[in-house]
């Protein structure tokens, strides 16, 4: 008798890297010997394993997400040996996405067709702008030449599903600037692009240079959003979620496991975890990790309350929004309509929510102009300590 097997998505963080950008908050390491590299997989390879040896019988894996850090420092052969450590651990779905974050300056086209060779089939390069006075500001590596010889060397190497990291309201950056950048991009045979405004956390370098940082200001920030939409909508790209463009066929099916509340599984040093309604983190402490320790920053069961209002607070980003017929079937222990529509409803007067009745139900969703603003909204509307019913 078959077993019917769940979905699975994994990352696997890498977190390494030449040099931290002046906006970076991520967990990364520059500087890491190779030994330690080599070490690093090793020990997600022994994750890989043990985790099969728990949950593999459950799941088949669709979707594997290398990220960073620069996951392109590894070598193709590290690649080769953690995704041979995942097909032997767990049943892996013929033709499952699987994706690397790549830095142009980190690659050849030798490198790539052997990334290519590996298994890996579809790259997230992280460009961030085609203007490279804009580049040595943010203090990334490459130049915008680098980075479309990066792209010309994936399509030669056999990549078909590319996609491209841009990056709004920066310093330096203007509205004709960021036109520039999003004409020249749009002429790299990308497939998808993800756009995102500039966030100054604390503790990077940017924070510590306060005022004398000079990026453009929120009105202009709003702006070269709706600009960024029009542009890729003219050139195909449609926008699927907030930050997040692509053509027809090629939304992030890793990603949407986020926004669907979905299962992921999380390796290596500061991942996250969605497993059965737990989820669970680990500690950012690379030595730990090397020494085989793995320790939890997060374990949290999550109750009903919490999954509905991060299922409303996630799904509320993509552009199809939720279909109340599909809550209803996840949720059952709520009326989303009684509970929602009113706290919605001056949202939906001044035009930034949209509540409709469409072939396959109720669907609400944002307006063009309530997507920059969501944040406030969702804000507003969802009460996560709030009892289920009402």
């Amino acid at each position: 008798m078959s077993v019917m097997r769940r979905p699975l998505g994994i990352y696997l963080h890498i977190p390494f890297c030449k040099s931290k950008c002046g906006y970076c908050d991520f967990c990364s390491f520059p500087g890491v010997s190779g030994t330690d590299r080599s070490l690093y997989v090793w020990e997600l390879v022994k994750d890989l394993r043990r985790w099969g040896e728990k949950i593999g019988a459950d799941y088949t894996v669709d979707t594997v997400y290398f990220g960073g850090g620069t996951p392109t420092l590894l070598l193709p052969s590290e690649f080769e040996a953690l995704l041979a450590a995942l097909s032997d651990a767990f049943s892996v779905a013929p033709g499952a996405e699987i994706t690397a974050e790549c830095n142009p300056g980190s690659v050849d086209r030798d490198y790539l067709a052997a990334l290519r060779a590996s298994g890996v089939n579809r790259l997230s390069v992280g460009v961030q702008s085609a203007v490279d006075a804009e580049l040595q500001a943010l203090g990334r590596i490459h130049t915008f030449s680098r980075a479309r010889e990066t792209f010309a060397d994936a399509h030669a190497v056999g990549f078909d599903n590319l996609s491209a990291d841009l990056m709004f309201g920066i310093p330096l950056q203007t509205k004709e600037s960021l036109s520039a950048s999003l004409e020249a991009f749009c002429g790299l045979g990308i497939r998808h692009l993800s756009a995102y405004c500039l966030k100054i956390e604390p503790g990077t370098p940017f924070a510590r240079m306060g005022n004398s940082l000079r990026v453009p200001d929120d009105d202009t920030d709003a702006d070269m959003y709706e600009q960024i939409v029009e542009t890729l909508r003219a050139r195909g790209l449609e926008r699927y979620e907030i930050s997040n463009f692509c053509m027809p066929g090629f939304a992030s099916v890793h990603n949407g496991k986020y926004w669907n509340c979905d299962d992921y599984l999380g390796l290596g040093v500061s991942a996250h975890s969605y497993l059965h309604g737990v989820r669970f983190a680990i500690a950012r402490d690379l030595p730990a990790f090397l020494a085989g320790q793995r320790q939890e920053t997060e374990h949290a069961e999550i109750d009903d309350n919490d999954r509905l209002c991060e299922y409303v607070m996630l799904r509320m980003r993509l552009a199809q929004g939720i279909l109340l017929r599909e809550a209803a079937e996840r949720f059952p222990f709520c009326d989303f309509a009684a509970r929602f529509r009113h706290r919605l409803q001056p949202y939906i007067d001044g035009g930034f929510v949209i509540w409709e009745q469409t072939e396959s139900g109720i669907r609400c969703r944002f307006s063009e102009k309530g997507f920059f603003v969501s944040n406030t909204i969702l804000s507003d509307v969802l009460d996560f300590d709030e009892p289920v019913s009402e």
